[in-house]
């Protein structure tokens, strides 16, 4: 009996129920059939990273869409003050003082015949680049300092680690009011430089345990057995991994750095007249409370719904980058 030419594109195989099952696949099929294909999972098949599960789980927050949108509002303001509000801020008539809410001026005015409106929105301007500044000046040093020791380990890791202990050993407002009270200069940078100043400890703490962390684990262990550099280990392999922390301790700090300036401008050593700051026109307004409430209401009301925000937008993103909550 001649033998049969065997197909290449066609098989069949026996059931075991005394039946056959084709096993014939063409090339088209077999790709249709994976996971990536048509017929299969598609995108979803792909692995995601951190990141895009943590964009995703933001965009249907509800707490991050509303601290986002408050944020935007109040960057657009410090941007360009003057679609909101017309007039300067520093145009001011005694013969208004502590007058209430009126047409032009719908805050009142403040004790120095200033409208408190005009003031309101122009002090975001001060609050937003302190914070910002002084957020991404002490996330910059702290993420280097702290990076380097985690990797490195060894004396430069416990020399800084004393250095770190005693920069959190000063009380920050103590610290502002002895450093701050020399300084003439009337503009935000040196309260910036003082936050980065006392407040990169903190996140160089974090850095350091996230890098040490992401060190131990086997892809890093791999690049070092491949011969990889440590500039290549630690800005390709380590950084990527280990900054997630250093993100969501900052976003919260930035609405901390705000509240301090306002609180260093009350006690008059950080922003002085004729800075416009919210920290400022709150001091002003403290001996007017009973008869124009007004004046010292909306600065701080300003002030507690910036920091709110930011405080909620950071914890929103720490829920969405941490692993462990999902």
């Amino acid at each position: 009996m001649p033998e049969q030419p065997f197909e290449q594109d066609r098989a069949i195989a026996g059931t075991g129920m005394g039946g056959a099952m084709d096993l014939a696949t063409t090339e088209a099929e077999t790709l249709e059939r994976t996971p990536g294909g048509p017929l299969g999972t598609g995108p979803a098949a792909k692995p995601r990273s951190l990141w895009s599960d943590a964009w995703r789980d933001l965009r249907r927050n509800p707490v991050f869409l509303v601290s986002a949108l408050v944020i935007l509002f109040l960057v657009v303001i410090s941007l360009w003050p003057s679609l909101i509000a017309s007039g300067s801020p520093l145009k001011c008539d005694l013969a208004k003082a502590q007058e209430g809410p009126q047409p032009g001026a719908p805050f009142g005015y403040d004790g120095q015949g200033c409208n408190v409106y005009t003031r309101t929105v122009y002090g975001a301007r001060t609050s937003v680049t302190v914070g910002v500044c002084a957020t991404l000046g002490v996330a910059l040093f702290g993420s280097v300092l702290g990076g380097l020791a985690g990797f490195f380990g060894g004396v430069w890791d416990s020399v800084l680690s004393r250095i770190t202990d005693v920069f959190f050993a000063i009380p920050v407002v103590l610290g502002g009011l002895v450093l701050l009270s020399v300084v003439t200069s009337n503009t935000v940078w040196p309260v910036i430089g003082f936050m980065v100043l006392l407040g990169w400890p903190q996140i160089s703490r974090i850095a350091r345990g996230s890098v040490i962390t992401a060190k131990q684990n086997d892809y890093v262990q791999a690049a070092r057995a491949l011969g990889a550099s440590n500039s290549r280990i630690l800005l390709r392999h380590i950084a990527p991994n280990a900054v997630a922390p250093v993100i969501v301790v900052a976003t919260i700090a930035l609405g901390t750095y705000i509240a301090l300036e306002a609180t260093l401008s009350y006690l008059g050593v950080g922003l002085k007249p004729p800075s416009v700051s919210w920290g400022i026109d709150i001091s002003a307004a403290s001996p007017y409370i009973r008869n124009a409430p007004h004046a010292l209401l909306w600065p701080s009301g300003a002030l507690a719904l910036t920091v709110l925000a930011f405080i909620m937008l950071g914890d929103a993103v720490r829920d969405a980058l941490d692993p462990k909550l999902r």
